[in-house]
């Protein structure tokens, strides 16, 4: 049995969905009430909580761990989900960690998802960690401007980054979750070129078969729109990185290929799977 935590986000999905495809059993875990591929049995836990994992974790071999919000939750302690693991037989984690724990490896959240790495390496269990940059996904930011004022809206227009296709994450932590050579693997995920906002609207009007105007936002504005659903902190975090990213984070790396066998896939691919939500 492999769990699967986050398992209604963008990259929990997919990997549900290949691990089942793939006829692993699985656990879909996530906060509430939600379907999930046939042969997919569900819990409801919160990670923010380590026992209420206790059900989803009983007969589990294998658990892939995607924290979210719940690393930053007042009292949490992420390290208990690991013990809690241990203590329920898992013999194998997958942590979904962040480039930044070595770009950026001061700010607080990320000091705080280094010291998880540290202790999932010292748990006696096998392991690997995944950890991205920016997520193609994050694009749906711009699906209503698109949709009602076929707009993209965003800062730094042409500063870009090597954003990855959450389903190319997804299917690295299958392939992590399932096969021994990836044991004690840290996998840095990127997509295969370094793309502008400017770009990502271009390449989403390309899928449209219809024009999207880009508008550039000043850093003020855009931290004004961003802290409505985060931390103030963060938003300038994420702004920091967006408008001056540093070498390490211009870097496409080769941890794609390296797993899956193949080159990652394009903003362009991703846009045109995902083209409804821009209608």
């Amino acid at each position: 049995m492999i769990v699967v935590t986050g398992a209604t986000g963008n990259v929990g999905r997919p990997l549900t969905q290949a691990l089942a495809e793939a006829g692993a059993q699985v656990t879909a875990v996530s906060r509430h009430a939600t379907a999930v591929p046939e042969g997919v049995r569900h819990v409801v836990a919160d990670l923010a909580e380590p026992a209420s994992l206790e059900p989803a974790l009983a007969g589990a071999k294998a658990l892939f761990l995607l924290l979210s919000g719940d690393l930053h939750a007042v009292g949490a302690n992420p390290a208990d989900v690991i013990g809690k693991a241990a203590a329920a037989g898992v013999r194998r984690v997958v942590l979904l960690s962040s480039q930044g724990v070595t770009t950026r490896p001061f700010g607080p959240t990320r000091i705080a998802m280094l010291a998880l790495e540290d202790v999932l390496r010292e748990s006696g269990l096998d392991w690997a960690v995944l950890r991205p940059g920016g997520f193609a996904s994050n694009a749906l930011w711009w699906a209503e401007s698109v949709r009602t004022r076929q707009v993209v809206a965003a800062p730094f227009g042409d500063t870009g980054v090597p954003i990855v296709d959450p389903v190319d994450i997804a299917e690295v932590a299958a392939a992590c979750l399932v096969e021994d050579r990836h044991t004690g693997g840290v996998y840095e995920l990127t997509g295969p070129e370094v793309i502008t906002p400017r770009q990502q609207a271009a390449a989403i009007a390309a899928a449209l078969g219809s024009p999207v105007r880009f508008h550039e936002l000043t850093r003020e504005e855009a931290k004004a729109g961003m802290i409505r659903s985060m931390p103030a902190e963060l938003a300038d975090d994420t702004l920091d990185i967006l408008g001056s990213p540093n070498p390490a984070e211009l870097r496409v790396s080769p941890d794609v290929q390296r797993v899956l066998g193949r080159a990652p896939r394009s903003f362009a691919d991703w846009a045109a799977r995902n083209i409804a939500a821009f209608r």
